[in-house]
């Protein structure tokens, strides 16, 4: 277990008292439960602290009482935004108070000034959006930029991939609204001297404040001058030289990268500067990290926007990139370079100019100027997800975090390499190398053994090594993330004793008492304590396999580290739906892995597989899948939700829900013994009614309708075509084969023009999709085992399965193989395609009748997150199908989900975000299309619009 870390002196009675002070002055949420903070014991570092309560505050006045109400009962502080932190200071033992989810008004832009003024809450990507109708844009562009916050890039000072151009956070902040722990506020920017002298003799605290400030100034003038490593990306340490006249006496520089440990932000003004119209990437490829970082100083002098260096390794791990994998020249290390014109020829021929503009050490083994919008954005994918795709290779292995982002200046960047190279082998390390060359930035991520106490001495040897490295190149420790409890013990061997005092005495400036962030910089924690990694007491058995996890259930929800792409609230992709809607850290893949892992951790949430907050964590969970294969490493939320679901109820009464849609395929088939009655019976007002109330379901919602006949009975009587063609089997999922036969008809007809034999299984089957979503696995295996069994001689023959369900066809893949692993189920999850799957591998010359229509599509989340859209969008293309694809994320209904009482309101707010307004605005002439009985339903139920299987739309037009 995991030691606690919790806040000192915190006394029930004393807890009680500042419980009820927040409560009465803060608006906002409030919360000392178990399950809020288990939320926040970590960010996207390596440590782990129990915060003793949470504040999500509404407005800049309740932060101000929680402040005060810390000031009062002397309780540590800790701000934290998007809760990214890589080095371990947006975590902490005291009061933790998120700005990210109500603190997000863009307050001011002014093109005339260029600046923007915003609450540290707003969200980068929404800031550059604000800015971009002016044609302006945020310079420093961090890979989380679609979720970090300006609060926590002012905290970190943090930088991004365009530092090159645009320089760190602090170069581009203006001034700053700040709270003293005491309550007093301040806005802090450049001041002049005559400005400061004034300040300074203020009667008040802030008059103190700059008094104090002149004095830390002019006794270590000499210090702040000569003693600072003199590169753009020195993060490490307080920024002070930013306080010398000749700097402008720049407080608010000064503050930012401070990572709370000083003040409260409650505003920013930020400098704004112009948006690139136009940009090409060169990708440079070389044989290894040290060479290409060679290349580096020649590259700066063309003036490029970015230079990121990525190595084979990286490339490896994200997987499946193909486009990716063919932009990239040859070579085993490579740089992307971007440059910026006017228009994208300008932007090409600029591209194209630099490369040949290079000589010497910097000419790359091969190299390619890419403009394709498509491969440009597949090759910022890799840089961009490099935090958490490096944390998991394909084989499972696990790397960590610690030292992460090191920089030297550029030009030594090689020999910082070739001497990283050599440290890592002497302690017979493994890691995943990449980061920002172009300013001599260094990110990797590392096979630290944290759980053992000799592999704890060896980080901590390796950290202190590391730093005399960078030191001896004349870097920092932290190139953008900051110290936090990752380094701060690490600063005397970077700076000296004189400017370890300027940093103590500028602390006490603003927070005389230590409570904000303590530990962080000044009187910090030791950098292997706390570690969160550490393995738990037990690793409980499980239903699923976990084969990508070794079997672990406790290191699969270890694959989650934090970073956080899960809290975008916007943009493409599917993940994660209920945090886009409820924008809180609870209904966030990453606070639902959280919480799993400290259930099996056992400190805060103590009550294993029975928790409550557990399990009211996973219950706006979709199970949409879209974390498999949006998040970096992969999470499956919807696997892990069923297995706790399974153990959760192992012997207890279920939710009704779960006996009514989770045995569907049961009902199904009694209710298709006299499907009218049913169906008049459940139109009845009062009778349906009480049937959603006894079954648990929405009563805003419209019970399915059976079809008169099943599909299957259809095929029996269908005339097949005649002659030895080869064999595929339908699916008869149980949607389609009880409430919209249509679909799989439809799929026969498509089947039997193509040339093939439809044939059934030879007797009933199941998917178990229906029970594994509401965490009834062991009958989800018991009917998977029997579905085997029957489609035995097919397996044996090699006959394909063709679907026409992206649920149940993305189960047979995914979870049939994890629940009844062996070799019959991974045959038979090979065996398995879609439609558009089957026709493009065995069928490449069907000609599909051309429809010459506009049709506006929307992919299934599962389709998205197991098998892919690619083969359906070329089958489209072929039929003259044109029109927008949607990536728009799940509809909402997510099968069961959405039919659950209690879930109707979130479950029509997810597919209000992009696909039911996209439907309603669609013109009757557009197709609109979807494969799933899911998205079908909640375009019908929630828009009135009828929505089509491509199969049916293929099917209409053939002779």
């Amino acid at each position: 277990m995991v030691e606690p870390n919790t806040a000192p002196d915190a006394s029930p009675t004393a807890t009680q008292e500042f419980r009820d002070e927040l409560r009465a002055e803060v608006s906002g949420t409030v919360a000392f439960d178990r399950g809020t903070r288990a939320l926040y014991t970590a960010d996207a570092s390596n440590y782990r602290h129990v915060p003793l309560g949470v504040v999500v505050p509404r407005t800049l006045d309740d932060v101000v009482a929680a402040v005060a109400a810390c000031h009062t009962h002397g309780i540590p502080l800790t701000p934290r935004g998007g809760g990214t932190s890589i080095a371990g200071n947006a975590i902490g033992t005291g009061l933790v108070i998120d700005t990210s989810r109500h603190l997000t008004a863009i307050e001011d832009i002014d093109p005339a000034t260029r600046t923007a003024r915003v609450q540290p809450g707003v969200v980068l990507d929404d800031l550059r959006a604000a800015a971009g109708a002016h044609g302006l844009t945020f310079g420093p562009d961090p890979s989380t930029h679609n979720r970090c916050t300006l609060g926590g890039m002012i905290g970190n000072n943090a930088c991004g991939s365009h530092s090159v151009a645009h320089g760190t956070t602090a170069a581009n902040v203006e001034s700053l609204d700040v709270l003293l722990p005491d309550g007093t506020r301040m806005t802090v920017g450049a001041t002049p001297e005559r400005e400061w002298e004034r300040l300074a003799n203020l009667p008040t605290r802030t008059g103190q404040v700059y008094s104090a400030l002149r004095a830390l100034t002019n006794a270590h003038m000499a210090d702040l001058r000569t003693g600072m490593p003199q590169l753009q990306r020195r993060v490490s340490g307080y920024a002070l030289d930013h306080l010398l006249p000749e700097n402008g006496g720049h407080v608010a520089r000064a503050l930012t990268g401070t990572e709370g440990s000083c003040v409260t932000l409650l505003n920013a003004t930020v400098r704004l500067t112009d948006a690139p119209t136009s940009r090409a990437l060169v990708v440079l490829g070389y044989p290894d990290a040290p060479t290409a970082a060679d290349a580096v100083p020649d590259l700066l002098r063309h003036r490029p926007h970015t230079i990121e260096g990525i190595d084979h390794q990286l490339v490896a791990n994200v997987g499946g990139s193909t486009r990716a994998s063919a932009a990239l020249p040859r070579g085993s290390s490579w740089l992307l370079v971007e440059v910026a014109g006017e228009d994208p020829r300008h932007a090409a021929e600029t591209g194209r100019a630099v490369l040949n503009g290079l000589s010497g050490a910097a000419r790359p083994l091969d190299a390619a100027v890419v403009t394709d919008p498509a491969q440009t954005r597949a090759l910022w994918r890799i840089r961009e997800e490099g935090a958490g795709i490096a944390t998991r290779a394909p084989d499972g292995s696990e790397a960590w975090p610690g030292w992460e982002d090191a920089a030297v200046p550029p030009d030594r960047l090689g020999s910082y390499l070739r001497g990283f190279d050599q440290l890592m082998e002497r302690y017979g390390r493994t890691g995943v190398v990449y980061g920002h060359f172009g300013e001599g930035c260094l990110h990797a991520r590392i096979d630290f053994d944290l759980a053992s106490s000799r592999g704890q001495r060896d980080f901590r040897s390796f950290m202190e090594e590391a730093t005399d490295l960078t030191v001896a190149h004349g870097g920092s420790m932290s190139g953008e993330h900051g110290d936090g409890q990752a380094r701060s013990e690490l600063l005397p061997r970077m700076y000296g004793q004189r400017l370890r005092e300027a940093f103590s005495a500028f602390k006490a400036v603003w927070d005389p008492e230590g409570r904000m962030n303590p530990g962080v910089i000044v009187d910090p924690k030791p950098l292997d304590a706390d570690l969160r990694v550490a393995a738990p007491a037990h690793s409980p058995a499980t239903l699923f396999a976990y084969a990508e996890d070794q079997g672990d259930f406790a290191r699969a929800t270890r694959r989650c580290v934090g970073v956080g792409k899960c809290r975008r609230d916007d943009g493409p992709g599917v993940m994660c739906p209920s945090y886009m809607v409820t924008r809180q850290e609870k209904d966030s893949t990453r606070g639902r892995a959280r919480m799993l892992f400290e259930m099996l951790n056992g400190d805060v949430i103590t009550d294993g597989w029975r928790s409550e907050e557990v399990r009211d964590s996973l219950d706006l969970c979709l199970s949409c899948k879209g974390c498999r294969s949006d998040c970096p490493v992969n999470v499956d939320m919807a696997a892990y939700k069923a297995e706790f679901l399974h153990h959760h109820y192992q012997g207890r009464l279920r939710p009704a829900s779960h006996y009514s849609m989770g045995w569907l395929p049961l009902w199904a088939r009694l209710a298709a013994l006299a499907p009218h009655e049913v169906n008049r019976a459940s139109a009845v007002p009062g009778a349906a009614g009480l049937l959603k109330r006894f079954a648990g379901i929405a009563r805003q919602r419209q019970l399915p309708r059976f079809a008169r006949t099943t599909f299957t009975r259809w095929f029996r009587r269908h005339s097949a075509p005649s002659g030895g063609r080869q064999p595929v089997v339908v699916w008869p999922d149980t949607f389609g084969n009880y409430l919209e036969p249509r679909v799989l008809a439809a799929t026969v007809r498509v089947l039997e023009d193509a040339g093939f034999a439809a044939v059934l299984p030879g007797g009933p089957v199941c998917c178990g999709l229906t029970w594994v979503s509401t965490g009834q696995l062991t009958v989800a295996r018991a009917v998977m085992r029997r579905s085997l069994e029957t489609l035995a001689p097919h397996l044996a023959a090699g006959t394909p399965i063709v679907g026409a369900e992206p649920s149940c066809t993305a189960t047979l893949r995914s979870d049939l193989p994890e629940l009844v692993p062996g070799e019959r189920s991974t045959r038979a999850a090979g065996s398995v395609y879609t439609l558009a799957e089957f026709l493009a591998a065995h069928a490449p010359d069907w000609q599909p009748p051309r429809l010459g229509v506009s049709a506006l599509s929307q992919v299934h989340c599962h389709q998205h997150a197991v098998v892919g859209f690619d083969a359906d969008r070329e089958l489209m293309r072929r039929a003259g199908i044109d029109g927008e694809v949607l990536d728009s994320g799940c509809c909402g209904l997510a099968g069961n989900f959405g039919f659950e009482e209690g879930h109707y309101d979130v479950s029509t707010a997810v597919g209000e975000r992009v696909l039911l307004p996209r439907v309603r605005e669609t013109s009757p002439e557009t197709l609109v299309l979807a494969d799933g009985f899911s998205c079908r339903t909640q375009i019908d139920q929630e828009t009135g619009r009828s929505a089509s299987h491509l199969a049916e739309v293929l099917a209409r037009e053939l002779r």
